[in-house]
């Protein structure tokens, strides 16, 4: 533990065991900076410390939950984690924001200030209420505009991309996503796109929620309808239902078209903010498979 973590309210490291009432619940108040590391991992000796710094300075604007990903296998599982350092932001109980690599400290900030985490005077109270929500249309006409301000800043377009989809512009996203350089095609914010966008283009056409209900209670063996259903559920927020209906295929039949349950499953487990929900399905999946 750094001297920065051992003296500062404002650094802890996260467990599994703990994740879901310090991180997730309490993102609900606080920002929660997640820094993904490991002892070994060099450019996590040079981003750590920032991170460490910014946390102190920031006063409470932010908490940092740092996390050993040997220590802590789930919770590296739960983000999808391929290559470290990564970070996300948790706000509101959720993911807003992250990247990967090893920035230098001008573009934490930035990174920071885009997610309007500001530093806290000493003594300043936190906020009572969390500033109001951009809209998705609104964050769209303003990364177009520092897009065309800075047409050499390629983050920008990840941003834009990520914007699009929460706007439902399931063709556009795509299409800047696919776009990306490669350096950014393997962002974490990038990989967790690709997911949500996967699960989009299925329900293209698809019949409503009650119409699938009704053909799985017709026919129990209905592969597609299941499939369908899961992704209806999990997209409308009734994600351990959704999750269910996979399971259920890859129990059943786990080779219905190429085995599409799993990659359901791991979709699904990459667009999730709920540590401990991945977790279980995880190993509920696990189960079947081997």
């Amino acid at each position: 533990m750094s001297s920065a973590q051992s003296t500062s309210e404002h650094i802890f490291d996260a467990t599994t065991a703990g994740f879901e009432n310090d991180v997730v619940q309490a993102s609900m108040q606080t920002p929660i900076l997640v820094d993904l590391w490991a002892e070994w991992c060099g450019p996590c000796k040079s981003l750590g410390p920032i991170l460490e710094k910014l946390a102190v300075e920031y006063n409470g604007a932010f908490r940092l939950a740092k996390v050993d990903v040997d220590a802590e296998q789930q919770i590296a599982a739960a983000f999808q984690v391929r290559s470290i350092p990564t970070v996300m932001l948790v706000s509101g109980g959720g993911i807003a924001d992250g990247f990967t690599g090893a920035l230098p400290e001008g573009q934490v900030r930035e990174f920071l200030a885009r997610n309007g985490i500001e530093p806290r005077e000493a003594g300043e109270p936190a906020a009572e209420a969390p500033a109001a929500v951009e809209s998705p249309e609104d964050a769209i006409n303003r990364i177009q505009q520092a897009i065309a301000a800075e047409p050499d800043r390629a983050e920008l377009k990840l941003d834009l991309a990520l914007a699009l989809m929460r706007a439902g512009r399931v063709e556009p996203a795509q299409a800047e996503l696919d776009a990306l350089p490669a350096n950014l095609a393997t962002d974490a914010r990038a990989v967790r796109l690709r997911s949500q966008l996967e699960l989009a283009r299925a329900l293209a056409g698809a019949p409503g929620i009650e119409e699938l209900r009704q053909r799985v209670q017709a026919n129990d063996a209905d592969w597609e309808a299941r499939d369908l259903l899961g992704v209806r559920l999990l997209i409308e927020g009734d994600e351990a239902a959704g999750l269910d209906q996979f399971l259920d295929v890859l129990k059943r039949q786990r080779d219905w078209n190429d085995g599409q349950a799993k990659k359901r499953l791991l979709a699904a487990f990459a667009t999730l903010d709920d540590a401990e929900l991945v977790g279980t399905y995880r190993r509920k999946m696990a189960s079947l498979l081997f």
